[in-house]
Order: C-alpha cells, then structure tokens, then sequence
C-alpha cells in the first residue's frame, strides 16, 4: 500500500485551509495531487523507505498532525494505486484508515457496485446493469469482446483491466488552483431534481456576485454533487470564453448537471467552484448584436450595486425567492 487518498473533513465555505493541508502531506512526500475542494492524493513510495514506516503508520501521524496543527479531521483510504485508494476511502470515516493491500484488491472489487468504479458514469452504468453486469466481479469475469461491444474498445479494455485490479493511474503532483467555490447542503438527502437545479442557480448566483466583487472572470466550472452513501461525483467544463456574468455561469451549471444523468439520485449536498481565474480587465469579451443580453449585464450591474448597499439578498433571481 504506498497510495493515500486522503478527505479532509473540512466545514463549508473552509477550503482556504485546503493549502496549508496539502504542506502538510507534503512534509511526508513531494508527490501530492489536489482534489479540490477537499482532498489529495499522496504518493508514499519513497515516504516508506525514508521515515522507515508503513503507510498505514504514516498515515496516523498525518492524521494527528492535521487535527493538531489545523483542528481538521480526515478520513483515509491506502491501497497500491490510486483507483484502489480512492474506492478505499469509501469505506473510510473520520480516524479509521480503509486499507486495500495488493493481495486483497481483486477480491476488495468484486463485491463492489460497478458504478462505484471511477470513470463509471451514470449511462455505462446502466448499460451494464441491463446485462447482468452489476458488479465488478461480474464485469472482471465477462469476456473482454462483450465489454467492448456494450461500451466501447477503448472504455471496455480499460474497464476490463480496471475491473481486474490493473491501475495504471498515478499521482500527479500539482497546486490548488486559484478558485472560488460555493456550497449548497441539503437539509436532507434531495431527491428533487427541480431542487438541485435551484441549489445551482443560487450557488452560480453566488460566485457571479463575489468574481464581480473582485474584478475577477473565471475560465471554467467544477461541479461536485455529494451523495447519501459519501461519495461524490466531480465534473469540469472550460466556459467558452472567461466570464464573471451570472446567466452564463449558470447555463454551465446546468449543463455540468444534465451531463451527469441522475435519477432518484439521494444527494446531500452541490459545491460549484469557479476555476482558472484572472483579472476582468485581461479578459476579452465576444461583442453580441442581441440588446437583450446587454440589458441583462446593465440590470445586473444595479443588482450588484443594490445588493452592495442593503446586503447580498436584497435582489435575486424569483426562483430564489420562492
């Protein structure tokens, strides 16, 4: 087991803290990938050798030092690579590390749910389910040709080889990108996808208002959707050109939403984050003849100034007010 994908238990609007958490990892092994907005993989290979500690053991110290140096509790999930890491931490709560070591991952996989597979969408998933391939261990025993003949010849090998505990991912080191995100919990598990849609239109609203606030425009939109069971689905789509305007953020929201073809889904909460982002005096604007979208940005303009002067819930849109 030389892989942690760790989750810290951070409150909402706290990721500001995300940074100095990855510093922490990074005092045991230079090779850490953010997973915004609150997570990270690390790479213990060379850790193990150095400190003369196992990876579950080192994984104690670094869950001691988060909770002392920084309040912050976390769940961890070990395993020989990062897929089976990630599963693991499924299975992982708060002060208990979930370890998978390599002699265990095939049979760590076949009782688990195919969706449960990173890469899995909702549509593969249900492609599977309707022949019979449910879980892992079914999807591992089925011929490589059925694979590919219900997914795909790429999707089906590397679903086969993932299936069977093959993992060729690896960490990639990288910094926490300049971002802003919003959080919207549910005060139970949300069936309603009228619902989620609303949690977006405010959370796009949100981070409309604070990009402005800064003189900021964002390049793109993550879209993370937690689930009843603790896991969650990230999605990330580049905007067509940078933007801080409210409607277009939430065009995009939505279309991150659709793209993920939920149903009955339980979720509990949304976090939509706005990445990639530069001054607005840098960013080029696509010049429109349609009046109605300069209105909009004029009327937005007075919104914000409104909102300035008698708080954040002075206008909003009515869906909202509802």
């Amino acid at each position: 087991m030389t892989i942690l994908c760790v989750r810290f238990q951070l409150p909402p609007m706290y990721e500001a803290a995300l940074p100095g958490l990855l510093g922490l990892l990074e005092e045991f092994t230079p090779v850490v990938q953010a997973l915004p907005p609150d997570g990270a993989l690390a790479d213990l290979r060379g850790a193990e050798r150095y400190f003369g500690r196992t990876a579950l053991e080192l994984a104690s110290v670094i869950r001691v030092r988060a909770l002392a140096l920084h309040g912050v509790d976390c769940a961890i999930g070990a395993g020989p690579g990062p897929m089976t890491a990630r599963m693991a931490l499924r299975e992982a709560r708060p002060g208990l590390t979930r370890a998978v070591d390599g002699d265990e991952v095939r049979e760590f996989l076949a009782g688990q749910p195919v969706v449960a597979l990173p890469g899995v969408g909702a549509k593969t998933a249900r492609t599977l389910c309707e022949y019979g391939l449910d879980t892992l261990g079914r999807v591992a025993a089925a011929p490589l040709s059925t694979l590919q003949r219900l997914v795909g010849a790429r999707a089906g090998r590397e679903l086969h080889e993932k299936a069977n505990g093959v993992d060729r991912g690896r960490v990639v080191p990288n910094g926490v990108s300049r971002s802003l995100a919003a959080e919207r919990p549910f005060a139970r598990d949300e069936l309603d996808p009228g619902r989620h849609r609303r949690a977006l239109l405010s959370a796009a609203e949100e981070l409309g208002a604070r990009l402005r606030a800064l003189d900021k425009v964002c390049r793109g939109l993550t879209l993370t959707v937690r689930y009843a069971d603790r896991s969650a689905t990230t999605r990330t789509r580049t905007l067509p050109e940078p933007t801080a305007h409210s409607p277009a953020l939430t065009r995009a929201a939505y279309g991150l939403y659709e793209a993920l073809g939920l149903q009955r889904a339980r979720v509990r909460a949304v976090v939509l984050r706005a990445e990639g982002l530069d001054p607005a005096e840098q960013a080029a604007h696509q010049l429109t003849f349609d009046p109605v979208d300069e209105k909009v940005r004029r009327i937005e303009e007075v919104a914000d100034r409104v909102r300035a002067k008698f708080g954040p819930h002075a206008l909003m849109p009515g869906t909202l007010a509802a």
